[in-house]
This record gives C-alpha cells, sequence and structure tokens, in this order.
C-alpha cells in the first residue's frame, strides 16, 4: 500500500483546476504548457476547482459535498455567479453556501446535498472574467437482471494478474502446460478488466481505489471518501457518500469489514471513511465506531486503545473498543475467541496491535515473526463468521473482505509470502462460493484494488555451478515448478523447492535476490546517508563474498525504499445474481455501479417497475436479432425470430404488424429495457 508524499492540498486542488481541461479557462485559453500551468497557478495564475470534478456521476439521492474554490482570485463574492442547468446552486440544493477566503482564495460549499432525478446536470461558474464548466451524470440502478439481496465483495490488495498466476501455479501445479486444477476465484461465472487510475495520476494507491469502489467517485492518493480541497485540514474535504452507508440509511442492511491489515487501513477504511489523509487511523476507528459496521475483525488494536495502555498509538485517552462494547459488541482478541464468540449480533475481532501476521508465518507458528500474537485466525474463518453475524438480517448484507498483505509482501518483494495469501484468500472466496450457490441469493466478487511490477521469467534451479541469475530458466529452459502439497490443503509444503518460480520486479530499489525464501520477512532495502541501498540481511548468506553477484540494480529514485505499484489492469470474477453487469473493461468506479445495479439500490424512493426486466440488446444477442432506431421518427425497429416489433417511444407503446401489442419497455440509463414476459408475448403473437 505504498504512496508517494503526500502533495500540499492547496497545491494540488489549483494544479487540477489549471490542467484539467474541462470547460471553462483551460490550457488552451491560457496558451501555456502543462508544466508551465502547474507551476503557474501555484505562484499566480487564477483558477476555478470544482468538486465533484468533472464527468462525476452519482445515483439519484446519493449524499455528497459541493464545494466552489476560486484559487490565486481574491475578487468579490458578489462576482461569483454558481448555476447548476441555469438555476442558482442554492436554489437547486434548497441550501444556502458557507463562504470562506484566505487572502489568495475564496471558497463556496454546500454540505450534505443530493440530486434527486437522473439526468444530466451542468455546473457554470463564472468569477469576474474567469469561467469553468463541469457535467455530471445522475443515474439509478438498472430494473434489468437478476437482483442480489447480499455482496460479497472480495479485494486481493494489490493483486494483479500475475499474482493469480503465481498462487495458481504454487497451488496447483502444471503437467505439460496444462494446470491441475484451478483456484476458486478462476471458477467464477463472470470476467472483467478494472482500470485503476485516480484523479491525480495514472498510478492509484489504495486509499483512492478503494474509494472508487466504495463511492463511485474518483479521488486523489491518500484521500478517502472525499474529493480534495484546498484547506490545510484533511478532515474537511468535500465528502462523497460510501455504499455502506448508502445501504444501512435506505434498506437497514448489514455490513461487515474483514482484513488481515489493520481495521483502519485504506481498503477497510474506504467503506466509512472521509478523510484526505488515509494515515488518520485515530480518527479512522473513531468513524468505524461512527457508522457501526455489524463486523468489523482484522488488525490495528493499537488506534482503538487510550493513550495509557500499552502499545496504544492515539495521543488521547479515547477507548474505542469500550465505544464498541457499550454499543452491543461482543469483543474478541484470539482465534479461540473468535470460535467461541457464538452467534452475536454484532461482532468486533482485533487479533494484532498492528497488520495481522501473513498466513506463512501464522500456519507455520514462525514465532520469531509473529512475536506474542500467536493465535491469529485465517481469512477463512474471519469469513465464515461474518457472513454467519450478518446473514441474521433478513435485510441482507454487504461484507467486504480484504487479503492486505498480497499488496504489503509484494512491496517487500517477498512474492512468496504474498503468493500463501493470495491463496488463502482464494480459500476464504470458496466458501463464500459454496453459501451463494446454496442460497442463491448472493454476489460474490473478487477483484484487486491495483496492481504490482512482478512477473513470471521462468524457473530458479540452483545447481553447483549455477546460481542467482545465472540459474534463472527462460523458455524451454524453464520448464515447471515443482512445488508439493502433500497434504492437499492447497498450500506448497515448502516455498523452496529443487525448481520454484523466478519472479521478477520492474520497478524497485537497489536489493539483493539469492531466490531462497527468507525465514522472517526483511526490508529490501536499507538507509544509507540520504539513499536506500540494498540490504544484505535479505541473503540466505549475508557476509558471502561473492554476494555481490546477488545484487540487483534499482529502477527507481533512490529515496524508494521498496517496489511500487503499477497501472495495469487489474482482474475481476463475479458469480451469483447480478454478476452478468461486471463485464469487458470497466472503470473503478464502475464498479460501484455494477454493484447498486445488482442490489437494485435506489436512493430517491423510487420504486423498480414488476416483471423482470432485461436489456433488449443482451436478449437480441441470444437469439440473433437486432435493432435499430430512427431519430427523425423517434422509434426503434425489433427484429427477432422472424418478427419485426416497432416501439414508438413518444407513445410507449409497440406494435406488430401494425397493430398494438402488450410490450413493456422503455429508456434506462441510455439503455433500451424491456419485461422478457411482455417480449415474448409479443414475439409469439
Amino acid at each position: 500500500m505504498k504512496r508517494p508524499a503526500r502533495i500540499g492540498k492547496i497545491w494540488l486542488g489549483t494544479m487540477l483546476a489549471a490542467t484539467t481541461a474541462i470547460g471553462g479557462a483551460g490550457l488552451a485559453e491560457l496558451g501555456i504548457g502543462p508544466v508551465a500551468a502547474a507551476e503557474a497557478s501555484v505562484q499566480e495564475t487564477a483558477s476555478i476547482y470544482i468538486a465533484p470534478i468533472h464527468n462525476a456521476k452519482f445515483l439519484a439521492g446519493a449524499k455528497f459535498d459541493f464545494r466552489v474554490e476560486l484559487n490565486n482570485w481574491n475578487g468579490q463574492a458578489s462576482d461569483v455567479s454558481i448555476l447548476i442547468n441555469g438555476k442558482n446552486a442554492e436554489t437547486v440544493f434548497g441550501k444556502t453556501f458557507e463562504k470562506t477566503s484566505t487572502d489568495k482564495s475564496r471558497e463556496f460549499t454546500i454540505r450534505n446535498v443530493s440530486f434527486a432525478k437522473p439526468g444530466t446536470y451542468t455546473v457554470r461558474v463564472k468569477a469576474g472574467s474567469l469561467s469553468r464548466s463541469v457535467t455530471y451524470q445522475v443515474v439509478n440502478s438498472s430494473e434489468a437482471g437478476q437482483k442480489a439481496k447480499n455482496v460479497i465483495l472480495f479485494i486481493g490488495d494489490g493483486m494483479g494478474v500475475s499474482s493469480v498466476t503465481i498462487a495458481r501455479a504454487m497451488s496447483k501445479g502444471l503437467t505439460e502446460g496444462k494446470y491441475n486444477g484451478l483456484l476458486e476465484m478462476d471458477k467464477l461465472q463472470q470476467r472483467a478488466y478494472v482500470t485503476t487510475s485516480g484523479m491525480d495520476s495514472i498510478v492509484t494507491d489504495s486509499a483512492n481505489s478503494a474509494s472508487a469502489y466504495m463511492t463511485g467517485h474518483k479521488s486523489a492518493v491518500n484521500a478517502l471518501g472525499v474529493y480534495p480541497d484546498n484547506t490545510d485540514s484533511s478532515l474537511d474535504d468535500p465528502k462523497v457518500e460510501t455504499i455502506a452507508e448508502m445501504l444501512k440509511r435506505s434498506r437497514g442492511m448489514s455490513v461487515g469489514i474483514v482484513t488481515t491489515s489493520e481495521v483502519e487501513d485504506a481498503t477497510p477504511a474506504s467503506l466509512v471513511s472521509h478523510t484526505r489523509r488515509r494515515a488518520d487511523k485515530p480518527q479512522i476507528a473513531e468513524m468505524l465506531l461512527k457508522l457501526q459496521p455489524e463486523v468489523v475483525m482484522g488488525g490495528g488494536s493499537a488506534y482503538f486503545l487510550p493513550k495509557s495502555a500499552t502499545g496504544s498509538k492515539r495521543a488521547d485517552e479515547t477507548n474505542v473498543i469500550d465505544g464498541f462494547k457499550n454499543a452491543g459488541y461482543s469483543y474478541v482478541e484470539n482465534a479461540a475467541g473468535l470460535k467461541a464468540s457464538g452467534n452475536p449480533k454484532k461482532l468486533l475481532g482485533l487479533f494484532h496491535s498492528s497488520d495481522m501476521n501473513v498466513y506463512y508465518d501464522r500456519s507455520t507458528n514462525n514465532t520469531a515473526a509473529l512475536k506474542s500474537f500467536t493465535d491469529q485466525p485465517t481469512l477463512w474463518d474471519m469469513t465464515s463468521k461474518a457472513i454467519e453475524v450478518l446473514s441474521q438480517n433478513e435485510n441482507g448484507f454487504f461484507l467486504m473482505v480484504e487479503g492486505a498483505s498480497i499488496d504489503k509482501q509484494l512491496h517487500t518483494m517477498d512474492w512468496e509470502r504474498s503468493a500463501y495469501d493470495t491463496i488463502e484468500m482464494d480459500k476464504a472466496i470458496g466458501l463464500a462460493r459454496a453459501f451463494a450457490d446454496k442460497n442463491g441469493d448472493t454476489l460474490v466478487i473478487a477483484t484487486a484494488d491495483h496492481s504490482h511490477t512482478a512477473s513470471i521469467a521462468g524457473t530458479y534451479q540452483k545447481t553447483e555451478t549455477a546460481s542467482g541469475r545465472d540459474a534463472l530458466g527462460t523458455y524451454e529452459a524453464s520448464g515447471f515448478p515443482n512445488y508439493t502439497d502433500a497434504n492437499k490443503d492447497g498450500f506448497p509444503d515448502s516455498p523452496d523447492t529443487d525448481r520454484k518460480l523466478a519472479v521478477t520486479f520492474g520497478a524497485t530499489p537497489d536489493y539483493y535476490e539469492d531466490y531462497i525464501f527468507n525465514s522472517i520477512p526483511v526490508a529490501p532495502a536499507i538507509k544509507d546517508g540520504d539513499k536506500y541501498v540494498a540490504n544484505p540481511q535479505t541473503l540466505d548468506d549475508p557476509d558471502a563474498p561473492d554476494k555481490e553477484k546477488f545484487h540487483h540494480t534499482g529502477t527507481l529514485p533512490h529515496d524508494e525504499s521498496t517496489e511500487v505499484h503499477s497501472a495495469d489492469d487489474v482482474p475481476l470474477m463475479a458469480h451469483g445474481p447480478g454478476s452478468d453487469n461486471f463485464t469487458g473493461t470497466m472503470d473503478n468506479t464502475e464498479v460501484f455501479y455494477a454493484m447498486a445495479n445488482a442490489l437494485g439500490l435506489r436512493l430517491d424512493g423510487s420504486k423498480p417497475a414488476a416483471g423482470n426486466w432485461l436489456e433488449l440488446s443482451d436478449f437480441l444477442s441470444l437469439v440473433g436479432g437486432s435493432s435499430s432506431f430512427d431519430a427523425k421518427k423517434n422509434v426503434t425497429f425489433v427484429k427477432a425470430g422472424g418478427s419485426t416489433i416497432v416501439l414508438y417511444h413518444s407513445q410507449g407503446i409497440a406494435k406488430k404488424n401494425n397493430k398494438p401489442v402488450p410490450l413493456k419497455f422503455k429508456t434506462e440509463n441510455g439503455k433500451l429495457i424491456v419485461t422478457s414476459e411482455s417480449l415474448l408475448a409479443a414475439l409469439g403473437k
């Protein structure tokens, strides 16, 4: 979950406004290049920043904060016009702007508002000679498709395609080029690829990428549930509502968070948090208590304990654990306690003061790594208990399960530990899939928030004459790895074997690699003066006279201490009702809307019409039919099964052979949908 140093908020907000060509005074009109624009915007160029940003998408009725910033502009508020679809923004939202200012800026903010109806909304801001426009799309969840009662979302943090392949190769093995079995995630029904970039950079961190899944909005590196603003505070930025907040307030659904990281870390925090700074972990612990997900399990107890308690990382005496207990939660601290917890209505489980240890070290009781935390549950045990607790709610539940150290171990280039954690999450996916298949009302999704630069280059086989890079076999010399799994638990008996995978990394600091598994996790680089250098403690023999043959020169700046994220698309697999919403190449914000569609989530008070609605194009593709739209006449011609049906959109009627047929149809979010019953009846007449 590594991320770059935080850019100053005023600089970021101003730079985004000056360099994002979305109408109004953009770069082309200013006549300057992007680099010069960024420098000028910080120093003197006046600009308008609008949050939410251009092309933001909303569910009708979703809550958000609206903000306009006039940066490096000191005109009068009376010279400012803020219109939405030609109407005063205060009139549209029914609230008055909170107006603030500094010696270099003016701000206009309205909090906790929503767009009541689907449609296109254009915001136009004028301030003296400056002007800017952004456009929003407001939608409702689709009425088409089978709906889910529950959603279980697995996020393998940093789990790119290569992580899935590494885990499959180590868990299942290959025979003459064919895998001897598939992972549980491989068996899910639907496939898609997800693009991961944030609003401020092509390579994301885990905060704003997870936030995109939970809100349907882009954000900036380090941000959760907010758009960045120009203030110093990280807790006052314009908020956008999370799916957990929506489901609890609109449906009374239960929410669960399960992770192997600190529960305040970026991915789990994305369900409850609104902060520009993911490191606000004491505040995030309080945000968890405020929303009260019915299940919260992972590490991170240090931020729940009062300052006076041993191991606390809080600066105050707030006891967040007591807050949960007072709210009716059962509290457990280890695997034994989890097993004995029964079936409580609400459950808090904190199994480590920091991140939980990785599966390899937990499963081998590696006390050198575990220290005093020798009884931590598996991810599948936590998932099973979460489903058990959440299933008590007849309104349904939303459960997020994170395999957090897939990412954390890739940063340190300890890819074997990462792979074991991928397999651990895969076993939890299998458990969830079995629950979904048994009950028929649960959507299971498995995806990642971003990728890493790891790749399988071949295999590694040390011999008497070859070691290090000289023992790496490529193409036909690679053969196949020979991991064993004698107890058939899905995990390799050992990460070291005669011929093991050779995993290489594309963006690293200087490091040593001897392809021998480290008995405890070790940082790949250490500080030497003002730069990071390769850490010899990663070697099996750190004092070997020939150790430099294992040295790899890094590709990153010398102030980077670990491997970093990549901009690669990530895989998404889905299973169960609503899984057909996940296809093709999806922006990460569209995963939110696909989940909303699968649940039939509506926040504007509207009710889906009766009938089994489906997209007409999907039906026609199945039966070999076609449709065409005549814009002048505003009619659609539907051809299927030797029949032609004409849809008259203006009158809302359908005809076949020039006679009315009772076909129910309408346009929803730009797509033509029909009820399957009426369509089959119309075609049969």
